[in-house]
């Protein structure tokens, strides 16, 4: 099966009376994982806001807003449904609050991370009927900490040999309120993330280095630079910002990597890694702003970058689409933007570009890059007809573009096929047969 319908419980569209035609409602694809076995979860956000409805007390004009994560089988029918963010009408409060930025991975034990900005992490069971640990970090303009406050990461990447690759935050930086992304950190082959036992992450990685407003109560015991927590000038040094001005030439241009901003991070393979870095943005127009995917090996030397993009002609700031997936068992690396798809090998090199201008690859503008899977396929969500297309990546690069022409050549056929098993109105599909669990 090639291609997913990202489905929604249909018990939870008929407890809000939600009516597809209507306006006021979303549904948007998140994250998505695989497993080596072919199970898909997808991360998924359903949300309807009207402004009539506020102060609503019956569920059929209240707002909302849930996340979901569902669970298909290799057949690519939908098992299981998880469904979080806020209570059901009628039920307990939710175990999970909304998060923001979230993703999924899936650890070598088969449970379900979640992960979300600025650094909770929580466990869910395989079959996403139990949460199964909690690692909260609180939002907020000033630090939180306190007996509430017990992070882990903003998000995780799974090497081949285990190792969890995570990107966690900091208060305290430059003159930002609030926690904010900044260490790119591993953990050894062989520990473990499960209920009581938070392994200790290593951090390879610093983004900002300008810390001076930090003190001791804003390190985490389990973030750790040689024997010490990361805290101050505890820390790898130089920072992403400094070690990439200095490759590209634009240290101390308003146009460089002051102020900017890491997504996260994808692993290569067990020891090489790929952290997206983007300069300042600004209210007018962003294209032709730095941004570099940067090749971080796990001792924490930059290795390079991905290279072959342009400034202007390949922006990833139209659209904001920042997002680098990496399929470590193979060595590759994959963008999607407005202005194309690209693909590298593990030295940086860019060994596969399909334009967006051309047309066989225009329908590509309509989809965003979630995640690669274990076999080596591409998980592409469309953002208004609300389907996984799952691409499979030839062997040689060279073929990616026979690949995925071809794949978007055979997504009409195979929509069509959907739509008469499950009938979606407004591209909204609904689904009876999953298991729904309320967290």
């Amino acid at each position: 099966m090639t291609l997913l319908p990202i489905t929604a419980p249909a018990s939870l569209l008929d407890v809000h009376h939600l009516d597809p035609e209507a306006d006021g409602w979303a549904f948007r694809a998140e994250h998505a994982v695989a497993t080596a076995a072919g199970d898909t979860y997808v991360l998924t956000g359903l949300r309807r806001y009207r402004g009539h409805a506020v102060g609503s007390s019956g569920p059929a004009e209240q707002n909302f807003g849930y996340q979901l994560i569902t669970r298909y089988g290799s057949d690519g029918k939908p098992t299981a449904t998880a469904v979080f963010g806020q209570a059901v009408p009628g039920g307990g409060p939710s175990a999970i609050p909304e998060g923001d930025v979230t993703t999924l991975a899936v650890l070598p034990d088969g449970a379900i991370a979640l992960s979300s900005k600025p650094g909770s992490t929580h466990l869910l069971s395989p079959d996403l009927d139990e949460v199964l640990a909690s690692w909260p970090m609180a939002w907020g303009w000033e630090k939180q900490q306190g007996p509430g406050d017990n992070p882990f990461a903003a998000s995780i990447a799974v090497t081949p040999a285990g190792r969890l690759l995570c990107m966690t935050s900091e208060y305290g930086l430059s003159n930002w309120a609030g926690a904010h992304p900044n260490i790119v950190a591993v953990s050894e082959p062989g520990t473990a993330l499960g209920p009581g036992c938070k392994p200790v992450l290593r951090a390879i990685a610093t983004l900002d280095a300008r810390t001076d407003r930090q003190s001791d109560a804003d390190a985490y015991a389990h973030v750790r630079y040689g024997d010490e927590p990361v805290v101050r000038g505890n820390r790898p040094s130089p920072s992403l910002t400094e070690a990439l001005s200095e490759l590209t030439g634009t240290s101390g241009s308003l146009y460089g990597y002051d102020d900017s901003t890491m997504t996260r991070p994808a692993a290569l393979s067990d020891n090489l890694f790929v952290v997206p870095v983007f300069g300042k943005t600004f209210r007018s127009t962003n294209l032709g702003q730095e941004f570099s995917f940067a090749l971080v090996d796990d001792r924490g030397a930059l290795q390079g970058r991905l290279e072959g993009l342009h400034l202007r002609d390949d922006s990833p700031f139209t659209g904001f689409d920042f997002t680098v997936v990496a399929d470590p068992y193979r060595a590759r690396a994959f963008h999607l933007n407005r202005y194309g798809l690209y693909a590298w090998s593990a030295d940086g090199v860019l060994r596969a570009r399909m334009p967006t201008a051309e047309k066989p690859f225009k329908p590509l503008v309509h989809f965003t890059l979630l995640e690669c899977t274990p076999e080596g396929e591409l998980l592409l969500a469309h953002r208004k007809q609300h389907v996984l297309l799952r691409v499979p990546v030839p062997q040689d690069l060279d073929d990616l573009a026979i690949a995925v022409e071809a794949a978007l050549k055979g997504y009409g056929r195979e929509r069509t096929a959907l739509k008469k098993q499950y009938s979606p109105v407004n591209w909204l599909w609904s689904d009876s047969a999953a298991t729904v669990n309320h967290l």
